[in-house]
């Protein structure tokens, strides 16, 4: 099953629609002002999640009336970001491909938040994404091959999420390596480009922060 998140943060319409487009999803839960988004696309979420501060309440009222869409109405002090809490309730409906939009941009410490929540999918089997107008984040933590016809993007950069990642060995990039030791602190991995049909990213140990990105 896979599950579309629109959270409140930056958003951009026409990467939600691509996104929609693109892939069937079983399940799409609205964020708190991610529920505006989704209503001037005029989608209809599966539910509806949040402490419901910076949505129209009269907007939410609609939907309150609409018995199909499930509301989960949060206290605003608590453990969890709303994101974090829809995130899990995409795991507990049975999600294992996850998209999130609306995760990025606006406040740092909420973004910072949303790439660790990634972390936690992975850890559970679960392949998760953030996706903005320029890149679409996801982690790794073992060997892929890219196909340069799929990426849609200009740039695929590499950052180490663990403190090091092992015999990273990079082929059909414009900037290969060889059983490199990358470690936290540089950024050797940043702005590759593919430069063959396909692409491999192999390494021994660690997990990956994949960026692809393109310029605005």
């Amino acid at each position: 099953m896979k599950a579309l998140i629109i959270a409140g943060g930056e958003f951009s319409p026409e990467v939600a629609m691509k996104t929609l487009e693109e892939g069937s999803f079983d399940r799409i839960i609205a964020i708190d002002n991610g529920l505006s988004y989704l209503h001037n696309l005029k989608i209809t979420p599966t539910h509806i999640v949040g402490d419901f501060d910076t949505v129209s309440q009269e907007l939410l009222k609609e939907y309150q009336e609409e018995s199909k869409v499930k509301i989960v109405t949060l206290c605003p002090e608590k453990d969890a970001t709303d994101t974090e809490v829809a995130v899990d309730l995409a795991v507990e409906e049975g999600c294992k491909s996850i998209f999130i939009l609306g995760a990025t941009g606006g406040r740092f410490d909420h973004t910072l938040a949303n790439l660790h929540m990634l972390y936690k999918l992975l850890c559970q089997g679960i392949q998760a994404y953030l996706i903005d107008k320029n890149n679409k984040i996801y982690l790794i933590k073992e060997s892929i091959t890219l196909l340069a016809n799929e990426v849609k993007s200009t740039y695929v950069s590499l950052l180490p999420f663990t403190e090091e990642v092992t015999e990273v060995t990079l082929l059909g990039f414009k900037y290969p390596l060889t059983n490199y030791h990358l470690t936290q602190g540089t950024s050797i991995g940043v702005s590759n480009e593919i430069i063959e049909a396909k692409a491999q990213i192999l390494f021994d140990k660690g997990v990956l922060i994949v960026v692809e990105s393109k310029d605005t």
